[in-house]
């Protein structure tokens, strides 16, 4: 027996794979109630009654020939036949579907088992399944799952390791009208002569799907003609027979087997529309033609005034301990280049940045309840109509939402869209969405300019968001040359309620995510921006200010002592700042954005957010913790900006250059760093052009 096992997790999109990995093997991955949020395969090795496993979940798919981009990725894994184990993921409450997946893997000739998930709404349904006729129809053990509360997982790996240490000693297989039959035969032996000795089951199956026209394997055996010329044949001889293509045969033939599988195995006890009323009576609501957009919408609005209100309470907790550790490390640390490294650089920075944890944490328990509950596949079709009228559809709207939490998923998650230049102009939209990095630049400015109205102007840069996109959606329309997107088809998953772990895992992991961050790139960030802005040191410089600021101090005490002091070493810290490397750097691109109305400070916050968002801020908690004109970073920076330019700032964070990390996946999903190059320069023209034009219409409204 191979060791690990290879053990593939397949089904269709929303069927549960991806929770069943992680409650198989103890390890978190992206789930939500709507399609296609597995977007590349997910691999890890576990134990089990002494055999070693390999799970590997594959992307959801509908048929094993491939459309898209996502498709694509599990259905070369089934074609190269790697996995040793099928673990076929049906939804247990919609076998119509599922079932005619189940009839193309049982083609591979590969051992499966099957897994009927969630279970617990198939009972709600009062339906009853035939375990033992359906375990014999499809030639493989059937194990019930609840994978959300990791119901039968044990059972699942005893079928699974029964399976590995005995297999079955015959693959079932299915069986065609004789004319499919033939035609089969003939093509399968013509590639055991071109190719060799091969296992009988997957030339049988490589025989199937090269009749059934797979773009792939054709692609594969191109060089081969008389293979090729042969398939034609064949396929013309079947279309002259039935009047009916190859594939439209192949198909009709497992749906009929799948049609009366089900007669068999399926029973129903009471109402089984209870469930689908409740759905059909909550669409009638949500999806209302009237009032569906307007709940959308409000719900976003609460969504992030929440997120501001309510995390005020816990940032101002975080606020205090970080001021009270700053104090603490002052007083404990000797005076010298170490001490202002730890106080200006690091602890300015990182606690100038961690004190959005609690946002970050609550928008993301939002995110969760929404996306767990199905509703944002609902939001998808009602913005379907809107999208439209920029030349996008509804699945867009996956890849819009994704990139609220990062824009790296969400270039990743366009593989949803079929159409190249559809999927293209998604991607270079996407990091257009507010990512988290961004939300800490927002909540400190909408708190340090508009207190009072700090969640609805959040709320509003994200709208801007979905606005900016489409908006370059329309201009990108115009400039990159080919047929528009396909027809918006999306199956709207039924509505369920999130269980509280799935809910705390999303909050923790968004957690984690951020104070990695934190204790990666915005630390080492802060303490590049500190070297930066303390050096070169001019001594001559230093000791002529130290002289001023000592005479000042041999004043008699009082406020005017207090104010002078406090005015010379504010100068002397300016005057620093501007003569340092970064100083330097920020004031020779200054021109390039003083039409904005920037100053070098915010330019230098600008040129640091191109590693990662999340540095502007610390960025300005450096600097400003340098010029020691306040010890709160809202009121330095509030004496430092107009509320007219901190718009213009947002609206200019929000749409300039991608992230390090989000150029490098334009590149790598688009193959072609020429878009990634793109993506930068167009952003950066996008994100000049609205900042002067949102700043030049603030200066008149504030």
């Amino acid at each position: 027996m191979k060791s690990p096992v290879t053990v593939a997790l397949v089904g269709n999109p929303n069927a549960g794979s991806s929770s069943l990995f992680s409650a198989l093997t103890g390890v978190q991955v992206a789930i939500a109630n709507y399609p296609r949020v597995t977007t590349e395969l997910a691999s890890q090795d576990v134990t089990h009654k002494g055999v070693a496993l390999r799970i590997i979940d594959v992307p959801g798919i509908f048929s094993t020939s491939s459309r898209s981009p996502e498709e694509l990725v599990g259905c070369d894994f089934i074609r190269r036949g790697e996995a040793d184990i099928i673990v076929n993921v049906l939804d247990g409450g919609n076998l119509d579907r599922s079932l005619f997946l189940s009839s193309q893997l049982i083609e591979t000739g590969r051992p499966r088992v099957t897994v009927l998930n969630m279970i617990d709404e198939v009972r709600k349904a009062g339906i009853r399944l035939d375990h033992a006729m359906l375990a014999s129809a499809l030639g493989s053990p059937v194990v019930e799952t609840c994978a959300l509360r990791k119901e039968g997982v044990e059972a699942l790996l005893d079928a699974i390791v029964q399976v590995a240490t005995n297999p079955p000693p015959q693959p079932m297989r299915l069986h065609y009208d004789q004319h499919l039959e033939g035609a089969i035969d003939r093509i399968q032996g013509h590639m055991v002569t071109l190719h060799g000795a091969m296992d009988g089951h997957r030339a049988r199956w490589l025989a199937i799907k090269l009749l059934e026209g797979d773009e792939q394997l054709l692609r594969g055996e191109a060089e081969h003609a008389e293979l090729i010329e042969e398939i034609k044949r064949e396929q013309n001889s079947l279309t002259h027979e039935h009047d009916e293509d190859s594939a439209g045969l192949l198909a009709a033939a497992r749906f009929a087997f799948s049609n009366g599988l089900l007669r068999e195995v399926r029973h129903h006890d009471g109402d089984v529309s209870a469930g689908f009323n409740a759905t059909r009576l909550l669409d009638d609501f949500f999806l209302n033609r009237t009032l569906g957009l307007p709940l959308l919408l409000g719900i976003l609005w609460v969504m992030f005034q929440t997120t501001f209100s309510l995390g005020a309470i816990p940032t101002d907790w975080i606020k205090a301990g970080v001021e009270l550790a700053t104090t603490y490390v002052d007083g404990a640390l000797p005076p010298g280049m170490f001490h202002d490294l730890v106080i200006d650089g690091v602890m300015a920075g990182v606690g100038g940045t961690i004190v959005f944890l609690p946002n970050i944490v609550i928008l993301f328990f939002f995110m969760a309840i929404l996306s767990g509950t199905g509703y944002i596949a609902r939001a998808s079709f009602l913005m379907d109509r809107v999208m439209h009228h920029f030349g996008l559809h509804g699945t867009t709207l996956i890849p819009m939402v994704a990139g609220f939490g990062c824009n790296v998923p969400a270039v990743m998650a366009t593989r949803v869209i079929t159409n190249k230049r559809a999927r293209l102009i998604a991607m270079l939209i996407a990091p257009f969405m507010n990512c988290s990095a961004r939300l800490p630049v927002y909540i400190l400015f909408a708190g340090a300019f508009f207190a009072d109205i700090a969640g609805t102007v959040v709320f509003a840069m994200y709208m801007a968001s979905i606005g900016a996109a489409m908006l370059s959606a329309v201009v990108l329309n115009r400039i990159i040359p080919g047929s528009g997107g396909d027809a918006f088809v999306m199956e709207l998953p039924p509505y369920r309620l999130p269980t509280l772990h799935s809910v705390l895992h999303h909050m923790w992991d968004s957690a984690q995510g951020f104070v990695a961050k934190v204790t990666g790139v915005i630390l080492v960030g802060s303490v590049v921006i500190w070297f930066l802005q303390e050096f070169p040191r001019d001594i001559a410089y230093t000791q002529d200010f130290g002289a001023a600021i000592e005479e000042q101090e041999a004043q008699p005490d009082g406020p005017e002592k207090d104010k002078a002091l406090k005015v010379l070493k504010s100068k002397q810290a300016q005057e620093k700042l501007e003569g340092s490397y970064l100083g330097r750097a920020s004031i020779a691109v200054t021109p390039l954005f003083e039409p904005l109305g920037f100053t070098w400070r915010d330019s230098a916050a600008i040129m640091t957010g191109f590693v990662a968002k999340e540095v502007v801020v610390a960025t300005y908690a450096v600097i400003f913790a340098q010029e020691e004109e306040s010890d709160d970073l809202t009121e330095a920076l509030r004496g430092a900006m107009a509320p007219a330019t901190a718009i213009a700032f947002m609206i200019f964070t929000l749409l300039y250059a991608p992230c390090l990390s989000t150029i490098a996946i334009i590149g790598k999903e688009s193959n072609s760093w020429r878009w990634a190059g793109f993506s930068v320069a167009y952003s950066m023209a996008f994100a000049w052009t609205m900042s002067l034009i949102v700043g030049s219409v603030s200066k008149l409204l504030l």
